[in-house]
């Protein structure tokens, strides 16, 4: 395979930034964009390339598309991948990969049923910054771990219709932000055995506020945050027995990694990321399609479902509940 040939579901604001980033992608070609209208479609390929389509089955149909991205609000996320799938697409699936772990058992059942690649888009996984926090912890230089720390913060000024916080489109601070610190901290500490959380609910019933504590196999804990009521450092610490490594601000798409030990030094590394950000997770698809894999080893559909059932978890704890959950 010398190219891979994108399809992207949606028009909105993640599917311009994933397009942005194709453009910046060695082997990418953008083939297809499928929208609800097919002015919206028009629109999108008049700027990013590409043929419109002004249905997703359309876009799903056609033969000369290898893998879809979808970037549609979160409810969709489960359907639009089984009809990729159903149509013989790979898929990638923006985060949070389905609404609830039983959506996301579906999916993954689906694609392993067909034997078709399957990957949720958590694009802090494959960054530079990421993976030089995983090599300094993995070779002790910090001592053995014993906590993160994370958070994600910002004051969402939006009408209650807005995406951000419209609970029939899944909206609150733990799908939409609270994520990202879970992923991560999963990824760097190791799965996670337990958790507790609290939050501070809108009048709308979705979460404006979500703190939620970690245990992970190891032994060690994760404090994480995610906020839509308070702008925070947006920063992940890593702390061992001999010192700290840090993702700084802002930590889910870090450019730097400070290193600080016991001694007092201290060092940064400069971890630049292609792009903006993006493309790192589309090499990764194009890698794993050009080497016949149906999952990527950065973000395994295991540990996808893992992670959704922590996400149910911390739903159920906060009393945060979606038309999908009935």
């Amino acid at each position: 395979m010398t190219e891979t040939r994108w399809g992207i579901i949606s028009t909105g604001k993640i599917a311009r930034q994933f397009a942005t980033a194709l453009k910046d992608t060695p082997g990418a070609v953008l083939a297809g964009v499928a929208s609800r209208t097919l002015d919206k479609a028009q629109e999108f390929t008049r700027e990013f390339g590409g043929t419109p389509y002004g249905s997703y089955e359309e876009l799903c149909a056609e033969p000369g598309i290898d893998v879809v991205y979808i970037g549609t609000p979160h409810p969709l996320h489960a359907p639009n991948a089984m009809l990729a799938l159903n149509s013989g697409k790979a898929v990638l699936c923006e985060k949070p990969f389905t609404m609830n772990l039983r959506e996301a058992a579906a999916v993954v059942a689906l694609a392993r049923e067909k034997n078709l690649f399957l990957m949720e888009a958590m694009w802090s996984r494959y960054l530079p910054a990421l993976e030089e926090a995983k090599r300094i912890i993995a070779s002790g230089e910090i001592g053995e771990v014993t906590q993160a720390v994370a958070d994600f913060g910002f004051s969402a000024q939006v009408p209650e219709e807005h995406r951000l916080v419209n609970r029939e489109l899944g909206g609150g601070a733990l799908l939409d932000l609270g994520i990202y610190p879970l992923s991560v901290c999963a990824y760097l500490l190791g799965p996670v055995a337990g958790v507790q959380a609290m939050a501070t609910m809108r009048d709308n019933g979705v979460d404006a506020h979500t703190a939620f504590t970690l245990r992970h196999a190891s032994g060690a804990l994760s404090s994480c945050t995610a906020s839509m009521i308070a702008r925070s450092p947006v920063e992940l610490t890593v702390s061992g027995t001999k010192g700290f490594v840090r993702l700084d601000t802002l930590f889910y798409k870090a450019k730097t990694v400070t290193v600080q030990l016991e001694d007092g030094s201290r060092r940064t590394v400069e971890t630049p990321h292609l792009g903006n950000g993006y493309v790192h997770e589309a090499l990764e698809v194009q890698r794993c399609l050009r080497e016949g894999m149906t999952e990527s080893p950065r973000m395994p559909l295991d540990e996808t479902l893992a992670l959704m059932g922590v996400l149910d978890e911390i739903r159920a704890q906060i009393g945060l509940r979606y038309a999908a959950d009935s």
